[in-house]
């Protein structure tokens, strides 16, 4: 495949994958309805450590390099445990949607670990796409918070731009080695044992009072947000880039807003229409951009 049809169909997966991802903070808000955000940090690791380990099953693969093994440990450190865990204390204190456009830092964050950890050089033009996006949704964010962010929402939310912009980064080198199914499953085995243990202990002990749509949530991001969605976006990774990829995240917050609506019953006004069209701008731009990869 030609490099220019290879970072095309990236970025197609890329928007694909992110689509995906989108629903991780609503879902994750409709969980803790009725569910502990410890309790639903375990268990949607132990549901996306079962699809792993059956996939790695199904398909015979042999097992990890003990070389590889730092690595992709770092990398669940970071995807499978660090990122749930600050994303659902997260959604205890502030809106989905809130939580959606502070998450438009996250492609500027994985760009810079791109930059450190993958090799990656974007060019200036590039640099300033993203700065000019994550402008945007920084000011979306202060309009939207009466001129502050919420505490520790905003703690938890920053850690988990954080763990996601590394754990992206080391999934993404990873990929050059083994198909990106495969990364994400060994990914979600390494915490299975575990987060299975954990599960159990923390089990609520007044399951009749739990809604369905708690458990619809929980369902959501372990099968999708922890296991699925990376199976696309880790290629989408392999084939354009880290850091342009990456930058599609851009488009992420709006896509939260609209779901916070259906999912959480959230308000949407015409201002945040105009701030998705102005981040969607600068997505067009820097794709066009140059990022070299070593």
């Amino acid at each position: 495949m030609m490099a220019g049809s290879r970072q095309r169909l990236g970025s197609l997966l890329g928007f694909f994958g992110m689509c995906l991802f989108a629903g991780t903070l609503p879902a994750t808000r409709l969980a803790l309805t009725g569910l502990d955000p410890l309790f639903l940090t375990a268990a949607r690791i132990t549901i996306a450590g079962a699809a792993g380990l059956l996939v790695l099953l199904g398909r015979r693969c042999a097992l990890l390099p003990p070389k590889l093994w730092a690595q992709m440990a770092s990398a669940a450190f970071c995807t499978v445990f660090l990122f749930p865990l600050c994303a659902a204390f997260a959604m205890m204190t502030v809106p989905a949607a809130h939580g959606g456009v502070v998450f438009g830092i996250m492609p500027l964050a994985t760009a810079a670990a791109a930059a450190i950890f993958a090799h990656e050089r974007p060019s200036w033009g590039f640099w300033l796409a993203s700065a000019a996006g994550t402008v945007i949704v920084l000011a979306f964010v202060l309009r939207h918070s009466r001129g502050g962010l919420s505490a520790a929402g905003d703690v938890f939310l920053l850690g988990a731009i954080a763990a996601g912009a590394v754990g992206y980064t080391l999934s993404g080198r990873l990929t050059v080695l083994m198909p990106g199914w495969e990364v994400i499953s060994w990914q979600v085995l390494i915490f299975f044992p575990l987060a299975a243990c954990a599960t159990v202990a923390l089990w609520p002990g007044n399951l009749a009072s739990v809604p369905s749509f708690a458990w619809a949530g929980l369902a959501y991001v372990g099968l999708v947000s922890q296991y699925t969605a990376f199976f696309v976006f880790n290629a989408a990774m392999a084939m354009g880039g880290i850091a342009r990829v990456s930058q599609i995240m851009l488009l992420q917050p709006f896509m939260i807003v609209a779901l916070a609506l259906p999912v959480n019953g959230e308000r949407i006004d015409p201002e945040t229409i105009l701030f998705a069209a102005a981040v969607v701008a600068t997505v067009l731009v820097g794709q066009r951009m140059r990022v070299v990869r070593r």
